[in-house]
C-alpha cells in the first residue's frame, strides 16, 4: 500500500481486496456517524468491497453484496443506519422520486452511492467522492472532499 497526498485528495494504491476492505474500515471510522459517500469506478473496481469495509467498521459482519438489482440495501445497525445504493440500473430521474430515496439521506445516516452519475440532478451533494481505478492486480483509491464535513473526513484519513 502506497499513500499519496495530493493536497485536494488522498490517493492510495491498494494491492488487493484485503487492503480495500481495510481502507473501507478507515473511511467508515473517519465518517464519525454520518455522511454521503459517492463511489465511482468501472464494473469490478472494488466499490462493493470498499463498502464492506465501511460496514465492518460499524460492526456489521454479515454478507455485503452489491445492490445492483434491489437498488438499495439498508443496514439498520445499533449505532447508525447505513444505506448502500447501486444506481447502475436507474435510467430516468423520475424513478428516483417514485422510489422515495430522499427519505434515506439524513445527518444521522451513512449513504454509500455506487454509480452516482445515474442519479445526477436528484442526489444531494456528497461529502466525499471516492474513485476506484483498477491498476494491475490492485487498484488506486482516490478520496476527495466535497463539503466541509468531507474535508474533516479526509483530514482524519490523512492521519492514518
Amino acid at each position: 500500500m502506497k499513500k499519496i497526498d495530493t493536497g485536494s485528495a488522498l490517493c492510495v494504491c491498494l494491492a488487493d481486496d484485503q487492503e480495500t476492505v481495510a481502507w473501507g474500515r478507515n473511511l467508515g471510522q473517519a465518517l464519525t456517524g454520518g455522511g454521503i459517500v459517492f463511489l465511482n469506478g468501472p464494473l469490478g473496481a472494488g466499490k462493493t468491497t470498499l463498502s464492506r469495509g465501511i460496514l465492518r467498521s460499524y460492526g456489521f459482519e454479515g454478507a455485503v453484496k452489491s445492490p445492483t438489482y434491489t437498488i438499495i440495501e439498508p443496514y439498520e445497525l445499533p449505532s447508525i443506519n447505513i444505506y448502500h445504493f447501486d444506481l447502475y440500473r436507474l435510467v430516468d430521474p423520475d424513478e428516483w422520486e417514485y422510489l422515495g430515496f430522499d427519505d434515506y439521506f439524513s445527518a444521522q445516516s451513512v449513504c454509500l452511492v455506487e454509480w452516482p452519475s445515474h442519479g445526477e440532478g436528484c442526489l444531494p451533494a456528497c461529502d466525499v467522492n471516492v474513485t476506484l481505478e483498477p491498476q494491475g492486480e490492485g487498484r488506486q483509491l482516490t478520496i476527495a472532499a466535497n463539503s466541509p464535513s468531507g474535508e474533516a473526513i479526509v483530514a482524519r484519513l490523512r492521519k492514518i
